[in-house]
């Protein structure tokens, strides 16, 4: 992808992220950046009152700085700045990193060299990752922390991690920009500030989840078809009849996935005019397009809110057009403040938890004979001697009640730094790393529901067979986990599943069309 300054879209984040796209920065961006970059160099040849470029930072912005000392400020705020602690972010999050802040100084609108983004996505080309530790920020001017750290290098400070690097924390960045033929920069009068003044982190991860979440919420529908198919379940309550009727689009979209995801199931069929067969599934197989189609909702609105982000420029001051004239002006703002990240951070957090806790109830359903309409206990054919999937469900249980610690919003905190002149913060950092933990703990929900699921459907063949696309979804988990005639190990079977998830959809998607 050519970055031009324009904004990027969620998809594009993600690609560069796992390493499927590269990225240059456009011929235009120099001739797009200079009149930002002459205001800056004015107002320092003028010794005008200009934050963070002649004066000091928060709490000591009316500390004047000397003309002598400009650009010694500069370097001096990026590392007194680079105090995060932790482990070290992983590489997709960084590649995010370099693209994104490379894209917002790309904007024009900062003040600064065109150097900069140029030599972000130099890192990046070169698959040189700074290391960025985990912890240290409050959403406040965005991820200053881990702003600071991702800068240092650009400087020939702070660690670089390459791909022939084994240690996640990686060499002193001057000497791998040595064994690269780099020169450090040196940085400029407003250059230090623009390089750690920004939501990016956020957005970076936020992106990340929001790919996952997309999937995951494709996984669960299919996992709630094979669930209903093993449980002998009726797909009356996805009728558009009673859907229709209560239109949210989430709501709609699921139930049309469950429609064509049990299309000429041979199970529905067994029993639909059984009249000895309960009336009504419970709630965790008949209401999955309410729970489900809520959270695909979240999901919608998250996007919205990033997909703004991302087109956004997040820094503090910038420098902007005086209205009917060829003038610029400078502005301070506070665009970085992380609330509209942190608040959706927050809200996906919550609805993938639930996700999570429908799906552990549907496992549960399948293990329990008093409700799985004559399944074995835990899906053990000789149930006693073996345990069957017993402790599955345990994990399922633990991770839900993990997530529901983890969808505690972060964003009603807020704690003051700076002196009280930053009195009020976001935690939206807090607020992405609690999701990333909450995304892992639903993918395994998932994969523990679609191995029962599986289990079920094998202990179903002398009824009927189930729908062809969950037929097609349970071939492709066979190649993976054989049937568990005999009790083994349950771990192997959850990672095999867990990292097959994609497949599982696309192989669903082969028969009844896509469920996104």
């Amino acid at each position: 992808m050519v970055v031009t300054g324009e904004p990027v879209s969620i998809d594009d984040v993600v690609d560069v992220a796992r390493g499927r796209a590269g990225v240059e920065l456009a011929a235009s961006v120099a001739a797009r950046m200079e009149p930002s970059r002459s205001v800056v160099e004015r107002a320092v040849a003028e010794d005008r009152v200009m934050y963070g470029v002649t004066t000091g930072f928060g709490a000591l912005a009316n500390t004047r700085i000397g003309q002598g000392d400009l650009a010694k400020m500069q370097l001096a705020l990026v590392r007194s700045h680079a105090a995060g602690v932790g482990q070290p972010l992983s590489d997709e999050v960084v590649r995010a990193l370099l693209l994104l802040r490379a894209r917002t100084l790309a904007a024009g609108i900062s003040g600064v060299r065109v150097d900069l983004p140029a030599r972000l996505l130099l890192l990046l080309d070169k698959g040189l990752l700074p290391v960025v530790p985990d912890q240290g920020s409050v959403g406040a001017s965005g991820d200053l922390a881990q702003l600071a750290h991702l800068a240092l290098p650009l400087v020939g400070e702070g660690r670089l991690r390459s791909s022939t690097d084994d240690a996640p924390r990686g060499r002193p960045a001057a000497e791998v920009l040595a064994e690269h033929g780099i020169e450090p920069l040196v940085l400029q009068p407003k250059e230090g500030l623009s390089l750690i003044n920004g939501t990016e982190p956020m957005q970076a991860r936020l992106a990340l989840s929001v790919d996952q979440a997309r999937l995951l919420c494709n996984v669960a529908d299919l996992a709630c078809a094979m669930s209903l198919d093993g449980l002998l379940g009726t797909n009356r309550a996805y009728d558009p009849r009673v859907i229709d009727i209560r239109p949210h689009a989430g709501q709609v979209h699921v139930a049309d996935n469950m429609r064509r995801l049990l299309a000429g199931s041979g199970l529905l069929a067994s029993h639909r005019h059984d009249l000895e067969h309960a009336v009504q599934d419970s709630y965790s197989l008949r209401c999955a397009p309410q729970v489900h189609g809520a959270v695909r909702d979240v999901l919608s609105h998250v996007e919205s809110v990033l997909t703004v982000e991302l087109g956004s420029v997040v820094d503090n001051p910038v420098i902007v057009p005086i209205p009917d004239s060829d003038e610029y002006e400078v502005m301070s703002t506070g665009n970085f403040h992380g609330e509209p990240l942190a608040f959706a951070g927050d809200m996906l957090a919550i609805a993938l938890s639930e996700l999570a806790s429908i799906s552990e109830r549907r496992t549960d359903r399948m293990l329990d004979p008093a409700f799985s309409r004559g399944l074995p206990p835990f899906l053990a054919p000789d149930a006693g001697t073996n345990s069957g999937y017993m402790l599955a469900q345990y994990t399922a249980a633990s991770l839900v009640s993990e997530n529901k610690v983890l969808s505690h919003p972060a964003s009603v905190d807020t704690i003051p730094t700076s002196g009280n002149q930053e009195d009020h913060v976001s935690m939206g950092w807090t607020s992405m790393r609690k999701l990333r933990d909450v995304v892992r703990n639903v993918r395994s929900v998932l994969a523990v529901e679609l191995v029962c699921a599986a289990q079920a459907l094998d202990l179903r063949a002398d009824i009927a067979a189930p729908s062809p696309a969950v037929a097609a979804a349970h071939a492709l988990l066979r190649q993976q986990v054989p049937p568990m005639h005999v009790d083994r190990e349950v771990s192997p079977q959850l990672e095999a599943v867990d990292a097959a998830l994609p497949e599982l959809v696309a192989a669903a998607e082969q028969v009844a069309g896509p469920l996104a």
